[in-house]
């Protein structure tokens, strides 16, 4: 093809090049007792209610893998904020202000057990929590590609992405640290933070457990102020004005006593 000027002569037609996208990586059982190795040698692969081995009914191996992971990875970093929150908690450090002003205490230092300070909170500050909390879930599940078709397992979108407006910072790297770090440096970071989640999530079962039975840890006996509330309500009495609550509170109270 030659162009009307002269001298000039045009560039020969090209068609587009597409670029295929990465293909996802489904993780199999087999990739669990490979990474299993990587975090404990000694343990190994240990799966003793076969979680990762089916059957599954709407699931596909993978899917199914690719949601446990996820799931552990979560809740590893919930137990890490929990098991430091139970403890600043249990030692006075708490913000100045009063909770609300009908209560007989004024501040949260007051409170000794980390369970009853939750429970002391105003009904509307829990819920403010929750709802926070929620929200984040629901931002979290929008990540593309999804954790349970080839996504990243424990991986959080930054909320630029998800339709949040741009000037709110990315939750997971705020300073923008992991994004210059190697591959082999993320890799490394990844296990250390599932070691510490498996840990965290067992310290803070410990903590629980003695301040809900003291004596129940003797590693701990003495160290862990009581707690005579339910650990795993979400609300108490205080939240009686929410609807099925007290309904919750007498359930338990008839089921266990």
């Amino acid at each position: 093809m030659v162009s009307a000027l002269p001298g000039f002569a045009s560039a020969p037609m090209r068609a587009p090049v597409m670029q295929r996208s990465a293909a996802p990586i489904m993780e199999t059982q087999a990739d669990l007792v490979e990474l299993s190795e990587k975090l404990n040698p000694i343990v190994g692969f240990y799966d003793p209610l076969s979680l990762s081995s089916g059957p599954y009914e709407a699931l596909t191996e993978q899917q199914a893998i690719g949601w446990l992971r996820h799931a552990e990875i979560k809740h590893g970093r919930v137990a890490m904020a929990a098991f430091v929150g139970f403890i600043v908690g249990s030692n006075g450090i708490h913000f100045p202000w009063n909770l609300q002003a009908d209560l007989p205490y004024a501040t949260i230092a007051e409170i000794p057990a980390p369970a009853a300070q939750w429970d002391a909170l105003p009904t509307s500050a829990k819920l403010q929590i929750l709802g926070f909390i929620g929200l984040l879930e629901f931002l979290g599940e929008r990540v593309q590609p999804h954790y349970m078709s080839g996504g990243v397992p424990g991986k959080y979108p930054d909320f630029k992405d998800v339709g949040v407006p741009h000037f709110a910072p990315s939750l997971f790297d705020p300073a923008g640290l992991s994004k210059k770090a190697t591959p082999e440096k993320k890799a490394r970071g990844l296990l250390t933070e599932i070691n510490n989640g498996r840990a965290a999530m067992l310290g803070i079962m410990a903590f629980v457990s003695e301040a809900k039975i003291p004596g129940s840890v003797p590693a701990l006996k003495g160290m862990i102020a009581p707690y005579d509330g339910e650990v795993m309500a979400p609300f108490a009495s205080i939240d009686s004005n929410l609807p099925f609550v007290s309904e919750m509170l007498g359930y338990k109270l008839s089921l266990f006593l």
